[in-house]
């Protein structure tokens, strides 16, 4: 939870302050919408570029895996192998 605290009181403080500029009527000088729609693409590439890093054998393993090689009846790879 305490990891969480800074979140809500900065969540808290905005709700207040957007209260206070709807009571005074001013308009807030907040981005609009779809800039925050940027900001928040803008941080969940961030957020996978941090996860892809951590998780390079994963991404190794997606990128070498050969699921879509053709397998020889049982008995050809049986002879391949002898071979």
């Amino acid at each position: 939870m305490s990891q969480l605290q800074p979140y809500l009181i900065s969540l808290a403080a905005g709700l207040g302050i957007g209260a206070v500029y709807g009571l005074l009527a001013v308009r807030s000088p907040a981005p609009p919408i779809i800039a925050l729609f940027g900001l928040l693409g803008m941080l969940a590439g961030e957020a996978a570029v941090q996860w892809l890093r951590g998780h390079a054998n994963v991404v190794q393993s997606c990128l070498h895996e050969k699921s879509f090689a053709l397998h020889r009846s049982g008995g050809a790879t049986k002879d391949a192998d002898a071979a």
